[in-house]
């Protein structure tokens, strides 16, 4: 039987030393995904970095143009905010609708990113509002952290820290979630900035992509109707036993609408 041994670092620069040191090593924040994946025999790390005990990784804090969300804020923290309700009440309503109680309550902003689920949904609200994922080295802008399946910019030791939300005139989030997972089989967020907006979707691609198509119809009206009549194609989409390539294409616009009717109230 394998042994594991648990570490627990009393600063950032510390648990960055240690995952520098050891290649082998797994950052353990919530525990959402890696403990089942352990379970599973998918994970066989001898090492866990724990940074449940890292004050300087929590906290939510807010002005006027931007929310910064510690990376070890737990979902239910997000959800129930008082700041991000006021200033992004969509970022609350995704977190409120993430997995079950359980997950929300251990689960972590900064661990959902750095796995890079392509079903998960805070990778289609960092996406949609042009988030900066803060790390202990440097920033990284949202439209170059996720790199693929599972995969992201950030290199190996690197720890994210805090994620920066810029605050959007107006935002929403729809998704069309697995019954049983309550993942995503297809989430849509939605921002306005101005004349700019962002449409990011999460499940129906390798990661968090946006829709150039909806951007620009939305761009010159941000009405639901905007949506109507947008194509989304279907090539290089997820297809499996939940939905097929075309029917996730189907229910990004459709989706988008929902996002928007949302955040235009």
């Amino acid at each position: 039987m394998q042994t594991l041994e648990i570490r627990q670092p009393k600063t950032v620069a510390e648990a960055a030393r240690l995952a520098a040191a050891d290649s082998e090593a797994r950052l353990l924040a919530g525990g959402q995904t890696l403990l089942p994946a352990l379970r599973l025999g998918l994970a066989v790390p001898g090492v866990f970095i724990d940074l449940s005990a890292l004050e300087e990784l929590r906290g939510i804090r807010a002005d006027d143009k931007q929310l910064v969300v510690g990376a070890m804020c737990r979902h239910a923290e997000v959800a129930s905010s008082a700041e991000v309700r006021n200033r992004l009440p969509a970022l609350a309503r995704l977190a409120g609708g993430i997995g079950d109680r359980q997950v929300r309550n251990l689960g972590t902003l900064g661990g959902s990113i750095a796995n890079s689920d392509p079903a998960a949904d805070y990778p289609a609200a960092v996406l949609g509002l042009g988030a900066t994922v803060q790390t202990n080295s440097r920033t990284i802008a949202a439209d170059s952290f996720f790199t693929g399946l599972f995969s992201t910019a950030l290199r190996p030791g690197e720890l994210i820290t805090a994620v920066s939300f810029p605050c959007a005139d107006q935002a929403g989030y729809a998704k069309f979630p697995q019954p049983a997972s309550h993942f995503a089989l297809v989430g849509v967020f939605v921002a306005r900035f101005g004349k700019q907006v962002r449409v990011a979707v999460t499940g129906a691609s390798a990661h968090a992509v946006r829709v150039p198509a909806l951007e620009h119809s939305l761009a010159q009206r941000f009405v639901p109707e905007a949506c109507d009549g947008v194509t989304v194609g279907s090539e290089g989409l997820n297809s499996d036993l939940h939905g097929s390539g075309a029917y996730r294409a189907h229910l990004i616009p459709r989706l988008a609408r929902a996002a928007v009717q949302q955040a235009v109230g």
